[in-house]
């Protein structure tokens, strides 16, 4: 009888209104093919961290799920059911993203109020849209609060893509403010309508292509390939050692650093369970490439990253754009915007106001220093209590503990201390053999810094997001080591579970997806990649330097600018 009524509770059927209800009371409820699951009981076991789960809440999460999971981790999130869906779902803001909820017994309050109101004129007994529900028609929804310690989530610069009265919304914005909503206009413009009868359309068509995919192989890894890379270690590995003992420290040096620059890409492979697709087995591999050979926690990168993949070039929620007081690739970030990630406010203060406006010339000069701020994630993460201590994972933060000591073991103490002789010799190694996977850094940052930044809603589909977010690089075939799969970052984020060096073979499917859906497909060479990020930067630069003057000559004139 019991596992008769579980059944039956599973199976009710829930409207928007009570999934509504159910997020109001606290509760973590995301929809997966039709299902509603409440997954609070697996919050903390969760091995990519909670924030991407919250990122869901209210949201058909149905491809984002499919994207990274297994078909038998699905299976397993089935046991959190606690009802079904009918029909097509409206997507609601979650509540990280500044989404508002109502319970029922509010919703019932009002009702009674707005029916005493109107009690002369039936045709008018109405209630008031709910903030999540009916996104549409409630406008005071779309501008958010400019105080952060009341509403911590939101962005006094982020414009929702509701359409507003020009006459009532005008008075209230600031130039930059406008000019947040003429980058979604033209977002809007450029991409498909936002309407659900198109989106749905994209949708089916992005899960189709999913299915031939499948058909054809494409998640199935190549063995061989992954041999012809360790081999491709091992000789980095070898000139790094020769040259080590011959005491030519610079040479081996930019041994070690192409050697550290190729084993992030089957650390990222391994992230994304992309090369044998178990999860154990594809953890253990990342956590000894990253954590053993590298000084990386593979944890952290998985927090971080699962979180950059479902809201990707968000200003407030992206970890991967957040790189406070010396890059910001929006206007918006000159608001001091909170990071939901990071879970603190990203001020933009005086350190900031000076590298944002000549960021453009430190790019490549910073991103050399990159790989010292991983270290500082990493074990941020380790000790700071965010790696889940429980469930499956549990294990995984001793083993990535055991190669941070290997580590910095072999490295720090081995080749630094004792291999390298002289102070300076020392400095200039780790400098080298660090600067040297600059390449890296300009390869993560290449295929988003440069695309769009703009917010269009939670109407806006998985695949459509992805697409206007994020851009691929040309190259020919014969560098594909070179980019280690990150020049085909528009496919991976539509597909993060095929083996990367399948994703040349599948760049012409999605190609011919995108020309069906009319999604522009962004393609640009590394030179020309590299000169519009370069402009993208530039161009927030001088509006740094407009708002720095416009604070200047209003401060001049005896009023403190805010």
């Amino acid at each position: 009888m019991g596992r008769l009524r579980n059944r039956e509770q599973r199976d009710q059927l829930l409207s928007p209104r009570e999934v509504e209800n159910l997020i109001a009371e606290g509760k973590t409820v995301i929809i997966v093919d039709g299902k509603v699951l409440r997954v609070d009981a697996w919050l903390p076991y969760h091995p990519g961290g909670q924030t991407s789960i919250k990122h869901m809440v209210g949201r058909d999460a149905t491809d984002e799920v499919n994207g990274f999971h297994s078909p038998e981790a699905k299976q397993r999130m089935y046991s959190y059911q606690i009802g079904r869906i009918e029909g097509p779902w409206t997507n609601f803001l979650p509540p990280i993203q500044g989404g508002k909820f109502r319970r029922l017994n509010d919703l019932d309050k009002e009702q009674e109020v707005e029916n005493k109101g109107h009690s002369d004129d039936d045709s008018q007994h109405s209630l008031d849209p709910s903030p999540t529900f009916d996104p549409a028609d409630c406008p005071a929804s779309t501008l958010r609060s400019r105080n952060h310690g009341l509403d911590r989530s939101s962005s006094a610069s982020s414009i929702s893509s509701v359409d507003l009265d020009d006459d009532i919304i005008k008075p209230r914005l600031s130039h930059f403010d406008a000019r947040t909503q003429k980058e979604i206009d033209l977002d809007k413009a450029k991409y498909p309508s936002l309407d659900a009868a198109t989106q749905a359309a994209i949708v089916e068509k992005y899960r189709l292509l999913n299915l031939q995919i499948e058909a054809e192989g494409l998640y199935q890894c190549r063995y061989y390939s992954y041999a012809i890379e360790a081999l491709r270690y091992s000789l980095l590995f070898a000139g790094f050692l020769y040259f080590l003992r011959k005491e030519w420290y610079a040479l081996s040096a930019l041994f070690l650093g192409i050697f550290w620059h190729q084993l992030a890409f089957t650390a990222h492979d391994a992230g994304h369970c992309g090369i044998t697709h178990g999860f154990h087995t594809d953890s253990v591999i990342g956590i000894l490439v990253a954590d053993f050979c590298g000084g990386l926690s593979l944890g952290w990168w998985k927090r971080s990253h699962n979180v950059h993949h479902v809201v990707t070039n968000s200003a407030e929620h992206d970890p991967d754009i957040q790189h406070m007081p010396f890059f910001a690739i929006s206007h918006q970030f000159f608001d001091s915007l909170f990071s939901t990630y990071h879970n603190r406010v990203l001020t933009y203060d005086r350190a900031a106001q000076f590298f944002i406006q000549i960021q453009h010339f430190l790019y490549y000069p910073i991103l050399a220093f990159g790989r010292f701020n991983l270290y500082v994630q990493s074990w941020i993460y380790l000790l700071g209590g965010q790696a889940p201590r429980r469930g499956p994972a549990w294990w995984h933060l001793w083993l990535e503990f055991a190669g941070q000591a290997f580590f910095w073991t072999w490295f720090g103490y081995l080749v630094v201390y004792r291999s390298v002789h002289g102070g300076w010799n020392r400095a200039l190694f780790v400098m080298i053999c660090h600067a040297v996977t600059m390449p890296l850094h300009v390869q993560i940052t290449l295929s988003h810094f440069a695309m769009s930044t703009a917010d269009l809603g939670p109407r806006e589909s998985f695949p459509q997001k992805m697409l206007r977010t994020t851009m691929d690089v040309d190259c020919p075939q014969w560098l594909d080591f070179f980019h280690g799969g990150l020049q085909f970052q528009a496919i991976h984020h539509l597909y993060p579970r095929i083996p990367r060096h399948n994703l040349r073979r599948t760049q012409k499917l999605v190609q011919g997806f995108c020309e069906d859906v009319e999604i522009p497909y962004a393609l640009y060479g590394f030179v020309d990649g590299n000169r519009t990020v370069i402009g993208k930067l530039g161009d927030v630069a001088r509006q740094a330097a407009i708002l720095a003057e416009c604070r200047k000559s209003i401060s001049d004139g005896g009023i403190w600018a805010h």
